[in-house]
């Protein structure tokens, strides 16, 4: 597993010179490293909370963004108090209905531009992907650091439920329905984040940061 992992990264830092030009800035000149102490440093910071995602880096490679970051989500079958809803100004987005359709997911969100790659790494659980969203709000999740950007969320219809472990890849490109149904006790995983300069480049999760 630590193999993979490190191909991935070092795989995902290879400059694409031919293609910043295309974009009409400077092509990048050196790799990255995401070292292992890194990601776990940050990990660590995630594990008290039901649910967090950050990225670790945001690094320039060129013709786009790329975040590499790690995210933790607790059991779902002692889930904490629902969030408060979604303030009455947040734009709409997914299906307008309504009358709603028999079935739905709850907690499944799309991203606008942000195509996401996962690497479990810990626990496991079922997914839900595909379907749409109805009657949902729409966000923005910090441009900065991520982790995602504009992204909407609501319930889901239609979806496909996959149980996926450690070592399983789940890849998710802009605008496809994704969320958790069942997670027996945990599960951590990292993302890969490919974006059209969504993100900022240079970007630096702020517990490694500090930590230098």
């Amino acid at each position: 597993m630590k193999n993979t992992i490190a191909k991935v990264l070092l795989i995902a830092a290879v400059p694409v010179a031919a293609l910043a030009a295309q974009a009409g800035k400077p092509a990048p000149t050196t790799a990255t490293y995401i070292m292992k102490a890194e990601i776990d440093k940050v990990g660590a910071t995630e594990q008290s909370a039901s649910t967090r995602d950050e990225n670790v880096k945001v690094v320039d490679i060129g013709n786009e963004n790329f975040a590499v970051g790690i995210i933790h989500r607790g059991s779902t079958r002692n889930p904490p108090p629902a969030p408060a809803a979604a303030a009455a100004q947040a734009p709409p987005c997914g299906r307008a209905m309504a009358t709603l359709p028999q079935g739905g997911t709850p907690g499944g969100i799309t991203h606008d531009s942000q195509t996401e790659g996962y690497l479990i790494t810990s626990g496991g659980g079922e997914m839900f992907t595909d379907g749409y969203i109805v009657n949902g709000r729409h966000n923005n999740q910090d441009p900065a650091g991520g982790p995602n950007g504009p992204t909407c969320g609501g319930m889901a219809y239609g979806v496909k439920k996959v149980t996926v472990k450690v070592g399983d890849v789940v890849i998710i490109p802009p605008g496809v329905v994704h969320g958790w149904s069942d997670i027996p006790d945990h599960v951590d995983y990292l993302s890969f984040r490919p974006s059209q300069n969504l993100l900022q480049s240079g970007w630096v999760n702020p517990t490694i940061a500090n930590a230098k």
